[in-house]
């Protein structure tokens, strides 16, 4: 049986950057430690298996040395523990695909004649807070009356997502790096990144994080691609970001969600705060999250309080039960962008993008499932 000559430390390199143990992986690769030792070697098969398992390319595996992977746009990121550098496979998977994506709508909206988009770029950091929100707000139609009068604050999220797509930002929302539910993001890795770009801007939101969270994170990046400016983030609502540029993304994302003018007027100061927040939340269509941020810029909690609040409510929050899939073909449509998604289902009917380069993009491999995606978006066949 033939071995392939691979260096050991290349087998630790795309192992570690899996973030996972030798112990982990022992029940597929029960030699896994001697091959890491060097003391023996896969079969060629058997390395295939084990760069698949830790999606990673196999070509890398028979490099010299272990390559650079630096993050393909600007990172914003801030963390607790500053020696977490290394990028995902997730994360730079993540990122790679919707980059492909970017540049196959940037194409197609060309091909079509569609011009420059006015509001990217239309901001600069430092600008103010409150007049760069209601510009946003104005140019998404998120009135706050019309928000109010929804069902519930998971209601508005649809809604703002809606209405981004509407002006023409392709915004998708996943938990998962392509369509591998297996491959779960992290939140605590990134929270969300933005590609500028002036005809086919894109905002990706993690989806394996709350909801609450999520409505915080696609307003931060929104502020981003009113900047023009592509940036990977880990916005919180809390966060202060040491960052200037991040710092003022939050800023007008929380003025965005809940202006203070009437979150002021409409605060109950003395009032216990459990029934407060979620009071406020109802009014204004927006996660307990967001509500707890604007008391605190407010000056109604501060401090330790405020802290100690917002972690309870994260923790209460991530300790709810998560929704099911839903609808397949709804939520194929939300992870990769429906304004995306129909463009590009519409391109290969007209014999313009290839089946086969589609369904790569989409990250399906079935004609069925191509049709039943056309017929959720209204696109008869």
């Amino acid at each position: 049986m033939n071995r392939v000559a691979v260096r050991p430390e290349l087998l630790r390199w795309a192992r570690e950057r899996a973030g996972r143990t030798t112990e982990s992986l022992l029940r597929n690769f029960p030699k896994l430690g001697s091959w890491e030792a060097g003391e023996t070697q896969p079969t060629l098969k058997q390395l295939e298996s084990f760069a698949k398992s830790l999606h990673v390319p196999v070509g890398y595996l028979f490099l010299q040395q272990p390559p650079e992977e630096p993050i393909p746009i600007p990172d914003f990121r801030t963390f607790a523990d500053a020696g977490m550098v290394r990028p995902s496979p997730d994360l730079l998977d993540t990122v790679y695909l919707c980059q492909q994506r970017q540049d196959w709508y940037r194409d197609f909206a060309r091909m079509i004649g569609q011009e420059a988009l006015p509001f990217v770029g239309a901001s600069r950091a430092g600008d103010d807070i409150v007049r760069t929100a209601a510009t946003i707000r104005e140019a998404l139609g998120f009135d706050l009356e019309a928000r109010r009068r929804l069902p519930a604050w998971t209601d508005a999220l649809r809604r703002f997502i809606e209405q981004a797509d509407s002006l023409g930002v392709l915004v998708m929302v996943s938990g998962v790096a392509g369509s591998n539910n297996r491959r779960k993001l992290d939140p605590d890795e990134f929270r969300g990144f933005a590609l500028a770009d002036p005809i086919a801007p894109l905002v990706f939101v993690n989806g394996a994080d709350t909801k609450a969270a999520q409505m915080f994170t696609l307003a931060h990046e929104l502020a981003h691609v009113w900047l023009g400016e592509t940036a990977l983030s880990n916005a919180q609502a809390a966060a202060a970001p040491a960052h200037a540029v991040e710092r003022w993304c939050n800023q007008v994302a929380a003025e965005l969600l809940v202006p203070m003018e009437p979150f002021q007027e409409a605060h109950h100061r003395g009032a216990e705060l459990s029934s407060e927040l979620d009071r406020l939340a109802r009014e204004f269509k927006v996660s307990t999250l967001v509500i707890l941020r604007r008391m605190h810029d407010a000056g109604t909690l501060r401090g330790r309080a405020y802290w100690d609040a917002y972690e309870q409510e994260l923790d209460r929050l991530r300790s709810l039960p998560s929704s099911s899939g839903g609808n397949f073909y709804l939520t194929l449509g939300a992870r990769a962008s429906k304004r995306f998604a129909r463009a590009l289902v519409i391109s290969t009917l007209e014999g313009r993008t290839a089946f086969t380069e589609a369904f790569r993009l989409l990250g399906f491999h079935k004609m069925s499932t191509f049709r039943e995606l056309g017929d959720s978006l209204g696109i008869a066949f």
